[in-house]
């Protein structure tokens, strides 16, 4: 599906997408052909669905997203260092 259909289909929903087509604009992750995998009541929900899938699937494109977009456009962020608890 197009990020058009998603959100024809879907509108106004928070969603856990596979991405099965993009492309890279610099940091810029650009969804081109796509599958929703959960449909998710609230942003923290679908953050958690995002993360289970990611832990389950590590080689598959997931991107959770709310449907309000205009297009389906994620900035990568890397992180440079380890996190500990102190």
């Amino acid at each position: 599906m197009k990020w058009a259909e998603v959100r024809a289909e879907y509108p106004n929903e928070w969603l856990v997408v596979e991405a099965i087509q993009f492309h890279e604009e610099g940091d810029v992750f650009v969804g081109d052909d796509m599958t929703v995998v959960e449909k998710c009541p609230d942003g923290a929900a679908a953050f958690a669905a995002y993360r289970r899938l990611h832990q389950v699937y590590p080689a598959r494109e997931f991107v959770f997203v709310h449907t309000s977009r205009q297009e389906l456009r994620v900035e990568e962020r890397r992180w440079m260092g380890i996190r500990t608890g102190a």
